[in-house]
């Protein structure tokens, strides 16, 4: 943890526009529901910023920068801007004239776009600079130091002690990131070296740096590149994880938050901005503590025995995915959510069974498959019940299939009406309400608290993972099939 507080210390010392969090707001005020006169574009710098009282933070959300929890904003990310609020309205006493922060979440490819747009005022995420993004906006760096990009095992990995030793290895890293373009450039020295090539396999646009190190930790895939303030961060909640901090893919990567080039007064008071906590001890232990000790992480559903419950259940859930036009994978997913692929799984309000169904749901007219004790009505009707949620509430064509599949998943764990209400606030928010990832799931932490987004993403680490597993068995079949016919 020490490593960590020194690493993080740099990290959560970037500058970044401020929040409204410890100040105290207004009855029906919302930090991330924007007044309409102040959602038009807009590319002032800070003094017509504080004219306006508001300064509009762009954040990407995911687990530990950003996130909702009912009406409270939490994560890295606040925990600073609050900080830095203080820090913008230093010597105002009126509460009238303090400036406040609007959060404006966004998915993470469109923090430039919208900040050049003058849809926010500055990128407040833990963004690596490059070359090409210093073209388009202008970075404030609170010190000289750096991150690196290090190598993440599970624990069941001993031998992995440089970087040579990831030659002919699977590494698991985020599509598009900086961590992909790094083990290409070193693949490339690789193969002057004559070692072999590192299998980059590119992690589900939909999962984060978060769910990446959580899925390694579970065992589904043994290695991972991650900056290094965050895996020494979740290292020390995810008990299966090693960190190596030493088998660097990439040195002293700057992370910054930005503004436009235009805005240099707000800039200025960016790169002043010095957080008064101790080396980010009280960041680190905060996020831990108040956020990640009790939750229950996602377990490994491709595990021999996990695998074992599913091949006896796979037919019915081909059987009634084929029917309803689901893939069977992605409700077996459900299901080892709702009950690890136990039938015998009771729950206190009364579902039963695989899906967790409740018996009046398996009697309702819109579902009516008898008896939901049984094995084989219990993945009919949760099956069904999903179906119906798709079809009577998300069979809007704008909706992509993907998108109504989460939805579904959603009014499935939180009822259908409390989905209309995240639909609601994610378009009063500026969010797209037909898209669950990075939108609707945005405003679902207000009305369900955390619940229902891990919900769904649990299902949907489970539903890649099940596909991971798939692709597997099918190589390996390929594999034995290959040299019989290479004798022919």
């Amino acid at each position: 943890m020490r490593v960590f507080l020194a690493t993080l210390s740099f990290a959560l010392m970037l500058p970044i526009a401020a929040a409204q969090a410890q100040q105290k707001a207004a009855p029906g005020d919302d930090p991330t529901v924007i007044p309409k006169a102040i959602r038009a574009p807009f590319t002032g710098d800070l003094p017509e910023m504080k004219k306006r009282r508001y300064i509009r933070a762009l954040v990407a959300s995911n687990p530990t920068d950003f996130f909702l929890d009912g009406a409270e904003p939490k994560g890295i990310i606040v925990e600073m801007l609050e900080l830095f609020e203080k820090q913008i309205n230093k010597g105002v006493k009126k509460e009238v004239e303090r400036t406040r922060i609007a959060y404006v979440p966004v998915p993470f490819k469109q923090l430039i776009p919208s900040l050049l747009d003058g849809r926010g005022d500055v990128i407040a995420a833990m963004m690596t600079v490059t070359p090409e993004r210093e073209k388009k906006v202008i970075f404030a760096h609170a010190g000289k130091g750096g991150t690196n990009e290090v190598v993440v095992a599970h624990k069941s990995v001993e031998d992995v002690k440089s970087l040579d030793d990831l030659a002919g290895r699977e590494v698991y890293v985020l599509n598009g990131s900086s961590y992909e373009e790094h083990l290409r450039q070193l693949n490339q020295d690789f193969k002057k070296r004559k070692l072999k090539p590192i299998k980059i396999i590119e992690a589900d646009e939909h999962l984060s740096t978060e769910d990446v190190l959580e899925m390694l930790n579970s065992g589904l895939f043994k290695l991972t590149v991650v900056d290094d303030y965050k895996a020494l961060l979740w290292d020390d909640v995810l008990k299966d994880l090693r960190v190596l901090a030493d088998v660097k893919v990439a040195e002293n990567t700057q992370i910054a938050w930005a503004v436009r080039p235009e805005n240099k007064e707000l800039h200025a008071a960016l790169a002043k901005f010095k957080p008064g906590v101790t080396r980010g001890s009280k960041l680190g232990n905060i996020l831990i503590k108040r956020y990640y000790k009790n939750t229950e992480w996602v377990k490994n559903p491709a595990s021999r025995q996990a695998r074992q419950k599913l091949e006896a259940v796979i037919e019915l859930f081909k059987k009634y995915g084929g029917e309803y036009g689901f893939d069977a994978l992605a409700v077996a997913a459900q299901a080892y959510q709702e009950s690890k692929l136990d039938h015998s799984v009771k729950s206190s309000a009364g579902a039963v069974g695989i899906m967790q169904v409740l018996p009046t749901t398996g009697k309702d007219p819109n579902v009516n498959v008898g008896d939901v004790a049984q094995l084989e009505n219990n993945i009919h009707a949760g099956v069904k019940y999903l179906a119906f949620l798709r079809d009577r509430y998300f069979s809007d064509p704008a909706i992509e299939p993907d998108d109504q599949m989460a939805l579904a998943w959603a009014a499935y764990n939180a009822g259908p009406g409390n989905v209309r209400k995240m639909r609601r606030l994610a378009e009063e928010m500026d969010l797209n309400p037909n898209e669950w990832f990075d939108n609707v799931e945005v405003a679902a932490g207000k009305v369900t608290g955390t619940e229902t987004v891990r919900y769904v993403a649990n299902i949907y680490k489970y539903y890649v993972a099940y596909q991971l597993a798939e692709q597997l068995r099918a190589k390996k079949e390929e594999g034995e099939v290959k040299p019989k016919d290479n004798k022919k």
